[in-house]
C-alpha cells in the first residue's frame, strides 16, 4: 500500500483533529481516541509485517524524490516501535478512563495524547533529520501540557524543568542539523550517510565534531548521565496513566534517534561508540543507586528508567546486528515493564492512599490485595531480569552481545546493576507489600512522609479499565520471556536490516548512490588496512626489486 508507512502517523493525528472538534460531546474524546489507537495499532502492524518482508517501506512525499522531498522511511526496527507506540498509546487511554479526572480529560487530555503518539511514530519513521526535529518538537509540546495539565505546583515544577533542559536539547539539535547541512548541503539522512562517507578529508574532523553535538542532544532526551536529572524531577508529577506512557516512550526516541546517528549518518566511528559505551555504564549505575536509596513507588521506578536506558545504549554503542537486535528487544521488554509498574502504582495509590513506604497504611498490600501483589511481583521480577520472564532474555541478549565484542566493564556493569534492580524492587515487595501494617500508636512519620496518614480501604473494588491494561501488559512479559524465539527471530531480521546501511540508502535513493556508500566504504577500508595492518608492505602491482647480482 502506497500510504502504508505514513498511516502510524496520520491516524493519530486525525484522531486528534476529530477529538479537538468533538469535544463537548461526552465521552466522544475517549472513543475518537481509543478507536485511533486501535487503527494505529492496526496500522503499525501492517507496515511491521510489509518491512519483514520487504526490509524497506519508502513514501516520498508528494511525490518528491529523497533527497529533496520528505521522506518516510520504515524498516523492521522503526516498525517495531511504532506499533509499541501504538499499543502503549491504547493501554494509557483505556487506564485514563477512570484513573484521569474529569476535569483533566475535558480539557483535551484524550486529544493531546493522540497528538503525542503521532509524534513519536513520526521521529521513528522519518527519513529527514530536519523532520526528525520536527517530531522530537510535536511530541515536546504536547507531553509538555500533558505533564502541566491540572495545574497543581509541583506538576508546574517539573513541567519547566522538562521543558527547559528538552528546548535546551532541540536548540543544540538544531545547531548541529544547521552545521551539517552547511557541510555537506543535505538533511535527507540516506544521502547524509553518502556524503559524510565520501566527503574530502578536510572536513572529515569538523563533522565528527558535529556528529558528536548531535549525539549530545539526543543524550539529554534519552537521559543518559549526565543529562538525566530531568527526569526524575518531572515524571513522578503527573497522573500515573501519563507517568507510565512517558516512562515507556519517550526516552526510547532519544535512543533510536542515537541509532539512526550511530549506524546510518556515522557508521563506523570507533571513538564515537567507544564514548558512548562507557557513558551508558555509567548511566546504568547511577540510575539503579538512585533507585536503591528511594523509598516511593515512582521515584524508585523513575531512576530505574534512567538504569535502563543504559542497557539500551549499550546494545546501540556495540552496533553490531545481534546487538542492535538485543538493543530492540531490550527496549520492547521495557516498555511493556515499566508502564505496567507505573500503573500498578496507581492501583496501590488508589488502594492505600500513598505509594510512599513510610506512609501510615502502606504496609500490607498482599493481606488485603493478593491479585493486584501478584502483578506487582511479577512485573517488578520482570524488571530485575528474573527467567523465564521478559527482562531475563532481554538482559541476556544485551550481555551475549557485550561478549562477543568483548566489552567486558559495560558487561560488567549491566550484571551489577541487574543485581541491584533486584535488591531495590525486592525492598518495595517487602516493604509495601508483605511486611505488616504497625499497629495504633506505633505509627512513625519522616520527612519523607508525603501523604501520611494514607488512607487504607481494606475492601478495594477497582476499575475494570485500570485493571485489566496492567493484567495484558503482565501476560506479555511473561509471553515475551516463553517465547522468546519467535520474538528473537523479528529482532534479528530487524537488527540486520538496520545495520545494512547500503540497503537504506538503496531503498530511498536507489542502486546509484548505494554504489557510492559501498565504493567510499571500500576505500576507506583499504585507507586503515595499508595504513594499520600492513604499513610496510609493498603494493600488489609492483614486484619487489631483486637483489643485484655480486660482481666476480
Amino acid at each position: 500500500m502506497l500510504l502504508l508507512p505514513a498511516l502510524p502517523i496520520i491516524i493519530p493525528l486525525a484522531a486528534a483533529i476529530l477529538g479537538v472538534l468533538t469535544w463537548r460531546i461526552k465521552r466522544a474524546s475517549f472513543l475518537i481516541a481509543l478507536i485511533g489507537s486501535l487503527a494505529h495499532m492496526a496500522a503499525a502492524a501492517a507496515l511491521l509485517l510489509e518491512t519483514l518482508a520487504h526490509g524497506h517501506g519508502v513514501l516520498h512525499v508528494g511525490g518528491w524524490t529523497g533527497p529533496v522531498g520528505i521522506s518516510i522511511v520504515a524498516d523492521p526496527f522503526g516498525a517495531t516501535l511504532a506499533l509499541m507506540a501504538s499499543w502503549s498509546g491504547l493501554a494509557a487511554i483505556i487506564y485514563s478512563r477512570k484513573s484521569v479526572d474529569a476535569a483533566r480529560q475535558h480539557r483535551f487530555y484524550f486529544p493531546l495524547i493522540s497528538v503525542l503518539l503521532a509524534g513519536v511514530s513520526g521521529a521513528f519513521l522519518t527519513g529527514d533529520l530536519f523532520n526528525l526535529y520536527v517530531w522530537f518538537e510535536v511530541l515536546l509540546m504536547s507531553s509538555f501540557v500533558l505533564l502541566s495539565l491540572g495545574g497543581a505546583q509541583r506538576q508546574l515544577q517539573g513541567a519547566f524543568k522538562y521543558v527547559t533542559l528538552n528546548l535546551i536539547s532541540s536548540a543544540l539539535f538544531l545547531i548541529s542539523a544547521g552545521l551539517i547541512y552547511g557541510y555537506v548541503g543535505t538533511l535527507n539522512m540516506a544521502d547524509l550517510a553518502v556524503r559524510i562517507a565520501n566527503a574530502p578529508e578536510s572536513i572529515h574532523t569538523p563533522l565528527l565534531i558535529v556528529g558528536a553535538l548531535l549525539i549530545f542532544a539526543f543524550s539529554i532526551k534519552a537521559a543518559l548521565f549526565p543529562l538525566s536529572f530531568w527526569l526524575p524531577a518531572s515524571y513522578h508529577t503527573p497522573p500515573l496513566a501519563i507517568s507510565g506512557l512517558f516512562a515507556g516512550l519517550l526516552t526510547k526516541v532519544g535512543v533510536f534517534a542515537i541509532l539512526r546517528t550511530t549506524t546510518l549518518i556515522f557508521q563506523g566511528e570507533l571513538w564515537l561508540t567507544n564514548t558512548l559505551l562507557v557513558i551508558a555504564s555509567i548511566t546504568m549505575l547511577v540510575g539503579v543507586l538512585g533507585a536503591a536509596s528511594q523509598y516511593e513507588f515512582r521515584r524508585v521506578l523513575v531512576f530505574h528508567s534512567i538504569s535502563q536506558v543504559g542497557y539500551m545504549v549499550l546494545g546501540v554503542a556495540i552496533g553490531t546486528p545481534e546487538a542492535l537486535a538485543a538493543a530492540l528487544l531490550f527496549i520492547v521488554h521495557h516498555n511493556i515493564v515499566k508502564t505496567n509498574l507505573f500503573f500498578i502504582t496507581g492501583l496501590v495509590e488508589r488502594v492505600r492512599g500513598s505509594t510512599d513506604l513510610h506512609a501510615t497504611g502502606i504496609r500490607g498490600l498482599y493481606a488485603t490485595s493478593p491479585a493486584l501483589s501478584i502483578l506487582f511481583l511479577v512485573t517488578s521480577m520482570a524488571l530485575a531480569g528474573i527467567p523465564p520472564l521478559s527482562g531475563f532474555v532481554a538482559k541476556l541478549a544485551i550481555i551475549k552481545a557485550g561478549f562477543e565484542a568483548q566489552a567486558w566493564l559495560p558487561v560488567a556493569a549491566a550484571l551489577l546493576t541487574s543485581i541491584v534492580t533486584l535488591y531495590s524492587m525486592i525492598k518495595l515487595w517487602s516493604e509495601g507489600f508483605l511486611r505488616s501494617p504497625e499497629r495504633p500508636g506505633q505509627e512513625h512519620h519522616t520527612h519523607h512522609d508525603l501523604h501520611a496518614p494514607a488512607k487504607v480501604n481494606p475492601y478495594p473494588k477497582l476499575p475494570l479499565s485500570m485493571v485489566a491494561p496492567c493484567v495484558v501488559l503482565s501476560l506479555a512479559a511473561v509471553a515475551i520471556g516463553i517465547f522468546a524465539g519467535p520474538i528473537m527471530l523479528i529482532c534479528n531480521r530487524a537488527g540486520e536490516v538496520a545495520f545494512d546501511r547500503a540497503a537504506y540508502v538503496k531503498a530511498v535513493l536507489g542502486s546509484e548512490s548505494a554504489e557510492l556508500l559501498r565504493d567510499a566504504n571500500t576505500i576507506n577500508t583499504d585507507q586503515e588496512t595499508s595504513s594499520h595492518d600492513v604499513p610496510f608492505s609493498l603494493p600488489a602491482s609492483e614486484p619487489a626489486p631483486s637483489m643485484p647480482e655480486p660482481t666476480p
